[in-house]
């Protein structure tokens, strides 16, 4: 079928038809920049960047569009909090608005944080210390189910030193939070 031929136009189906392929691209178009917003980003007091899609607020906030990109909106689900052993309190680890405080606040909360973490550290070393005595230099006592079986006591070597080398890089890492807190002032 040729559509630019004009008897073809002389046709109201083939023009209707013709007229469908041609508008169609131009609502689509149309449909999708409809559904484009535009997101500013506003300038943060407070540590946290604020994002809004109200011109009416982004101008009152001072905020610049974003450009050169989709944003993804993420919605925010309430943590855990762990429990703590008795007597111990949980410290909020995050600093004071504006930065670091060093009042007495500040200092409870590096000496709770302290504590936390001193007892996260002693209970990793103990689990390290029965995992290396199973382990028992590369050769641990097989079990009855291994008996018959030597490739599910290769596994369960290979299980043991994975598990030994996670742990120890969990013991590193404490040290280094500790490592991070500022020394206690008395």
């Amino acid at each position: 079928m040729n559509y630019l031929m004009p008897n073809s136009f002389a046709n109201p189906a083939k023009l209707a038809q013709v007229a469908r392929v041609l508008i169609a691209p131009v609502m689509l178009l149309g449909v999708v920049a409809a559904q484009a917003q535009v997101i500013y980003r506003c300038p943060s007091n407070n540590g946290i960047t604020q994002y809004t899609n109200d011109k009416a607020e982004a101008d009152r906030m001072g905020c610049a569009p974003i450009t050169g990109g989709n944003v993804t909106v993420v919605q925010n689900t309430p943590r855990a909090v762990p429990a703590a052993s008795p007597g111990v309190r949980l410290a909020s680890v995050t600093p004071a608005i504006g930065g670091k405080s060093e009042g007495p606040e500040q200092r409870v909360r590096d000496s709770d944080t302290r504590a936390i973490l001193d007892a996260e550290l002693k209970k990793a070393e103990t689990k390290q210390t029965g995992m290396l005595l199973e382990f028992n230099n590369g050769e641990p006592e097989k079990r009855a189910d291994e008996s018959r079986n030597h490739q599910r006591y290769l596994d369960r070597v290979a299980e043991l030193k994975a598990n030994i080398a996670r742990n120890d890089s969990d013991i590193a890492g404490i040290k280094r939070e500790i490592a991070r807190l500022p020394a206690i002032k008395n």
